[in-house]
């Protein structure tokens, strides 16, 4: 059941190249699934994507997955899964006036590698990838069924910390007069978020609630500042 995540933006050759990757990691032994995005949004796709890596097949995310919250949550569903995974996106294209952000993939970052990069007509690296995905050693077992880290502890302190925090800020920026269309900024991030629309306490409590669940699956030494930027764009992403 390895996971394959297409990345890239529109025009860039996702569907071609899940096709190929298709035909060529499916097969007598194994069939090979590709998943599109479709009506539901993020959430139908998410959920599909765990529904079909229930099974020992191989799946194929053939979507933009522009954001890094996207690719986080992917990468989390992997993991509770227990099963290897890649990341290949596919560079070129975009260049249209209504096209969502893009943020590129980085190899520094857990849920970006491994990472293979293709762009027009170059051959996929279906050795690389086959590696990946077959000879790779498997994740480490779902930390609920074993005994918790003793960092684990210090470590969820840390994350309901500096999602806290992202609250915070953007309860703030509302109280102070922020309307659809203003950039929300939080303290010690680079990055900002663009207010979609208001939104309440209650909701932005549900959706941190929702993030520190895919997120404790496995503590990790992760940069907190990392993930507090993953979680601003998860709420961009969620309220839109």
């Amino acid at each position: 059941m390895p996971l394959v995540v297409l990345c890239g933006r529109p025009g860039s050759g996702k569907s071609r190249r899940a096709e190929e990757l298709r035909a060529a990691l499916g097969g007598p032994e194994r069939a090979a699934h590709v998943v599109s995005e479709a009506e539901g949004g993020r959430a139908a796709l998410r959920a599909e994507v765990e529904r079909r890596l229930s099974r020992r097949d191989v799946v194929i995310v053939d979507a933009g997955n522009e954001l890094r919250s996207i690719r986080y949550e992917l990468y989390c569903a992997a993991r509770q899964a227990g099963t290897a995974r890649c990341l290949l996106h596919c560079a070129g294209g975009g260049g249209g006036p209504d096209e969502p952000p893009f943020e590129e993939p980085d190899p520094g970052c857990r849920w970006d590698r491994p990472l293979f990069t293709v762009s027009g007509e170059e051959p996929l690296p279906l050795g690389d990838i086959r590696a990946a995905l077959f000879e790779s050693a498997p994740p480490p077992p779902h930390r609920s069924t074993r005994a918790q880290p003793l960092q684990s502890g210090e470590f969820l302190h840390r994350l309901h910390r500096v999602t806290q925090d992202v609250l915070a800020a953007v309860m703030a920026a509302q109280s102070g007069g922020a309307l659809p269309g203003d950039t929300v900024r939080v303290p010690g991030l680079a990055e900002g978020m663009v207010l979609s629309r208001p939104v309440s306490l209650a909701e932005l409590s549900r959706l941190r609630r929702q993030f520190i669940s895919y997120t404790k699956m496995q503590p990790s030494d992760e940069n907190m500042a990392q993930l507090a930027g993953v979680f601003l764009q998860y709420l961009s992403r969620s309220i839109q």
